[in-house]
């Protein structure tokens, strides 16, 4: 039987990861037994605290004491909340625990933002990450050497699994789900709990955020007249211009200061303005495309698709009003 550890962390926990982790594991188990066969996982919570609240105190974990366990076959990190530096300077003594059960050969699996507890044992150095795209920023600041990611849901490799955020944590353990026990099971918890099985990708969910958290007042300038005027053909070069530097020096400043080079930050701000007409459902797709500047239908298509992982009429279907009230 294979023996699963839920750590609790000390500082601010979602500890909804906690009980929709042992909730949907219970209930594979459970399935699993229902089919003939012997139980397959024991799961425990456990850590140094002993008791760690969440939602304002009205959410509270009572885990068992973690001292006493020296075998695990896989270890979950629930996600984290508020300042993760200081979550992580609180627990060196579980961060060491996590190190030494994965080179005992354990399995390591973190959930949302309890990636940054994960990457500070130091095992996801040179690996890919998943990270919730709201905190990829931070994320790789703390840590450059993680190959960190907000483009898929879930990385598996080397016996650790991450995933994106959120609540996309549900997809991490069907994923889990399968490897622990077949697809069959997998299948039946998708059902049972109602979790799309296939998801893989954040694109659909990332909301575009301008980045202006930088002092390149030049830079913050161009950004504001990319924004102002979607619907142009932009000239990067008679932009520079305007803005008195050369083309070289104001494609190397904009990607320092963004995260994006000029042409990508533009396509984004693009399909963004596009995806929001998109939501409210009164404009065809043809309007929208012209509104922001594309008039090569399929020009269009491609950028949408490769920003956010659906074609244009897959986004509407998907998240438009008039759907979402159908």
């Amino acid at each position: 039987m294979k023996k699963v550890i839920i750590v609790v962390p000390e500082g601010p926990i979602n500890a909804n990861t906690i009980g929709g982790t042992l909730d949907i594991l219970s209930r594979a188990n459970a399935y699993w037994e229902s089919q003939g066969n012997p139980a397959r996982l024991e799961v425990s919570v456990a850590g140094f605290v002993k008791e760690q609240r969440s939602h304002n105190g009205y959410l509270s974990v009572h885990p068992m004491d973690i001292k006493g366990i020296r075998r695990a076959d896989m270890v979950m990190i629930p996600a984290l909340l508020g300042d993760y530096e200081q979550t992580i300077a609180k627990n060196k003594a579980l961060i060491d625990w996590i190190h030494k059960r994965y080179k005992a050969g354990a399995e390591i699996a973190s959930m949302c933002s309890g990636a940054f507890l994960l990457a500070a044992t130091g095992l996801l150095d040179g690996q890919a990450c998943s990270v919730h795209w709201n905190k990829l920023a931070l994320f790789r600041e703390l840590f450059p050497e993680v190959k960190a990611e907000a483009g898929k849901i879930i990385t598996a490799a080397n016996g650790i699994y991450t995933n994106g955020g959120a609540y996309s944590f549900l997809h991490l353990l069907l994923y889990l789900v399968e490897q622990l026990f077949d697809r069959t099971t997998a299948i039946f918890c998708s059902k049972i709990f109602q979790i799309d099985l296939e998801r893989s990708s954040q694109s659909p969910f990332s909301i575009f955020e301008t980045q202006k958290e930088h002092d390149d007042e030049l830079i913050g300038r161009a950004q504001a007249y990319i924004e102002e005027n979607i619907e142009e053909r932009i000239s990067f070069e008679k932009l520079a211009t305007k803005l008195a530097i050369s083309r070289r020096n104001f494609d190397r400043r904009f990607t320092k200061a963004t995260g994006n080079t000029p042409v990508e930050y533009l396509q984004r701000v693009k399909v963004e303005a596009a995806k929001k007409e998109l939501e409210k459902g009164r404009k065809t797709i043809l309007e929208i495309m012209l509104d922001v500047g594309y008039n090569d239908n399929k020009a269009f298509r491609e950028v949408f698709k490769r920003i956010t992982g659906l074609s244009p009429l897959e986004y509407k279907n998907k998240y438009s009003k008039e759907n979402a009230a159908a």
